[in-house]
């Protein structure tokens, strides 16, 4: 924003991203320097060139294709993400990289062994079940440390019950699997870890995060803020109405609400409190606001990736079908805050608080 905009103290950038890693895990990463920084620099340009280069030609067989998905995430996140996720030390463990190297192992498995994979006709040899259980192993760690515990355990009980079924009380019993059979369907199948959500993180998924990133890193964030002071920033309670127009643009290339809510609501929720808005209701107004991001198309959240593959339709067809819930999502909360500045006589921006109209255009 301009300088002359506001007189509003934003949060530096360092501040927003700190509040980031706090309420976001998948954020909380280690900041590498060194070599090791060069090297993680290259590893995520080749999976960002690997990922371009499939998804416009698309000629790698789908095992081969999200196993080697997989193999990238799991070297990454072992060298990006500490065992301990509070911990503030930037050197990687020695485990971290045995880790780092095991992902490599079995993201070049499927491969390396292919035609013997394919050729064997669903029979496991030891090294298949090695390898297998490896990553199941890896997988349920990594997710540990990206995403959580509780997701680790929930995966663990449906693993226990495929295994354990058949001494389970009456009304949840079934004949049960071994070992063998559940290893072979996690990691040797298209249902387990190489099913439906991978196979859309490798296909859709990650290039909309590409290039939603592209345009985050080029600025489009804080255009996004400046056009929402201009449009919104004079009316009844301008600064609450710059926070759901902000919040709903920053939605169309970012499918996370803690992101929206920090890189928003940073100069939004102290300009409304400025103004005489609670600070409950100015917090509440920027949450509601960023969470509605996650509908707003073109890119939304996970979950409207795994329509498309589910119910096998374009993701053309979920984006317009998802314009007007959103359209009345952000309405809805800009009926309420208008409603609500009339009530307390809260006022909107002045001119000279605005941005420069012929600088934003």
């Amino acid at each position: 924003m301009n300088d002359k905009a506001t007189n509003i103290d934003v949060l530096s950038e360092q501040e927003q991203q700190q509040l980031i890693e706090k309420y976001d895990t998948e954020s909380n990463f280690r900041k590498l320097t060194g070599i090791m920084a060069t090297v993680v620099f290259f590893l995520l340009l080749a999976f960002s060139l690997y990922q371009l280069y499939t998804a416009t030609y698309g000629n790698v067989p789908t095992q081969i294709h999200r196993s080697i998905h997989l193999g990238f995430g799991l070297v990454l996140i072992y060298l990006l993400f500490p065992a301990k996720r509070k911990s503030k030390d930037k050197r990687i463990a020695w485990y971290d990289y045995l880790l780092a190297a095991l992902g490599f192992y079995v993201g070049a498995y499927w491969p390396v062994m292919y035609d013997n994979i394919i050729a064997q006709g669903g029979q496991m040899t030891t090294l298949d079940f090695v390898t297998g259980g490896i990553a199941v192993l890896l997988v349920l760690e990594a997710t540990r440390r990206t995403v959580g515990l509780p997701i680790v355990i929930i995966a663990i009980l449906f693993m226990a019950y495929a295994y354990w079924g058949r001494q389970l009380p009456d009304f949840i019993v079934h004949p049960g699997v071994d070992i063998d059979t559940l290893v072979n369907s996690l990691f040797f199948t298209t249902e387990g870890m190489l099913g439906t959500p991978i196979g859309v993180s490798a296909t859709y998924i990650f290039l909309f995060l590409l290039f939603g990133a592209f345009l985050v890193k080029t600025g489009v964030g804080q255009y996004f803020n400046d056009l929402a002071l201009l449009v919104a920033g004079r009316r009844i309670g301008g600064p609450a109405k710059v926070a759901i127009f902000s919040s709903a643009l920053q939605g169309t290339v970012s499918g996370s609400s803690v992101a929206n809510v920090v890189t928003s609501g940073s100069f939004t929720i102290p300009m409304m409190k400025r103004l005489g808005y609670s600070k409950n209701f100015a917090g509440a107004v920027e949450a509601s606001s960023s969470t509605g991001g996650q509908i707003m198309p073109p890119v939304m959240g996970a979950a409207a990736f795994l329509m498309v593959e589910f119910i096998g339709v374009s993701y053309w067809t979920i984006a317009k079908a998802a314009i007007i819930p959103a359209i009345l999502y952000f309405a809805g909360i800009w009926i309420m805050t208008h409603f609500e500045a009339k009530r307390t006589g809260l006022r909107g921006l002045k001119k000279e608080e605005l941005p420069n109209k012929k600088e934003v255009l």
